[in-house]
């Protein structure tokens, strides 16, 4: 026979719970699912480039890279910009890529990303003639989708930090350009770190723009940059 005190332990055990308990155990169970679901689109990300990142050592040969912007100071390129554009040089010197195609913004008068990045190119050896510049990379995706329906690009090297380039390839690949990536390192500074956790809310944007596709923000005609020094160089 079940004793007095064991019964009563037995009765409080399925006893339910205090209601702020219950809301309490909800609302962590709900945060839980929420960070899963936030995660998600960073781990796509990371699959699909997972097999494609490379150094710029081990990086494959291309016709061309895509170096994206990241900003300018002064008139120059920031650091993190300024590593992007060194390894892109340092592939071009290599023999590994024939054209640079720099992708970056121009949307507004006294800002010319593109131009910035030119300069600073051919004065680290990169003639001229072997970069062609993109004006409306205003974000990864048009930088992408302009890459292969302006300018014709079906096969690059894509060059940027390490925090962002599992999503450049992510996005380019969705664009149908056979994609590789060079993820340069940098300081672990205060801009690494809000760059990492940027990316984490950027790559939502990323998985929509896999899926919809949507048009660039300015799409314009095709240009013959890259064509016509490929065509050069084959002559």
């Amino acid at each position: 026979m079940r004793s007095p005190r064991l019964t009563e332990i037995a009765r409080r055990a399925r006893k339910p719970l205090p209601r702020t308990v219950r809301a309490r155990r909800r609302a962590v169970q709900a945060v839980m699912a929420g960070c899963v679901l936030a995660l998600l689109p960073s781990a796509w990300t990371h699959v699909v480039a997972a097999d494609r990142l490379r150094t710029t050592a081990g990086a494959p040969s291309a016709e061309v890279a895509v170096v994206f912007g990241a900003g300018l100071w002064n008139g120059r390129p920031t650091p993190y910009l300024a590593n992007r554009l060194d390894a892109a040089a340092e592939l071009y010197r290599a023999g590994k890529v024939k054209v640079v195609l720099v992708s970056g913004d121009n949307s507004r008068t006294g800002y010319d990303e593109p131009d910035a990045m030119r300069t600073y190119l051919t004065a680290h050896g990169v003639p001229g003639e072997r970069i062609v510049s993109d004006f409306a990379g205003f974000d990864t995706w048009d930088s992408c989708v302009r890459a292969k329906e302006i300018f014709g690009v079906h096969r690059a090297v894509l060059i940027s930090q390490g925090f962002h380039i599992h999503r450049a390839v992510a996005l380019c690949e969705a664009a149908g350009v056979d994609s590789y990536g060079v993820g340069v390192t940098d300081a672990h500074d205060a801009t690494w770190y809000y760059g990492g956790t940027r990316e984490v809310f950027a790559a939502g944007k990323a998985v929509l723009d896999a899926v919809f596709e949507p048009q660039p923000r300015f799409l314009g005609p095709k240009e013959e940059g890259v064509s016509r020094v490929l065509a050069a160089l084959a002559d």
